[in-house]
């Protein structure tokens, strides 16, 4: 019992921790550690398959979460497909304001720094979303 515990103990931690892909894996340590007990396997047994399920799915499941979470921009959706995109300002953009157009459309838009001021036909690239706003950089 103690290792279903654990293991939901630390699959809420995953839960509670996203991006980090750690906890996941050890939970799924921990319920083949349970299923060891569960079939009579003794305590030492028990620890030998944690430790081994342990190792093993973190070498093996982290990287391919990780793997997945540096999507890349081709595959990217929504918002996120915009970030690294290349615009062209259409109406003078610094930290207060302005426009540029995204593969035909317009979009409002800041400079990303507060110092940084484009005019019109000036190419930039999307540094981030905020909103409905891209802030831009040379």
């Amino acid at each position: 019992m103690i290792w279903v515990i654990v293991a939901v103990v630390l699959a809420i931690g995953e839960i509670l921790t996203p991006g980090l892909f750690f906890l996941g894996p050890v939970a799924l340590a921990a319920a083949a550690a349970a299923i060891a007990a569960a079939v009579g396997g003794g305590a030492v047994a028990q620890v030998i398959v944690f430790l081994a399920g342990a190792i093993a799915s973190l070498g093996v499941l982290r990287p391919i979460a990780r793997a997945h979470l540096r999507m890349p921009r081709a595959i990217r959706t929504g918002t996120a497909a915009l970030v690294g995109a290349k615009a062209t300002v259409v109406q003078r953009v610094d930290a207060t304001g302005g426009r540029i157009k995204i593969g035909g459309e317009e979009w409002s838009a800041r400079s990303y720094t507060d110092d940084e001021v484009f005019e019109p036909g000036q190419r930039v690239e999307v540094a981030e979303i905020q909103g409905a706003t891209a802030l831009v950089y040379e």
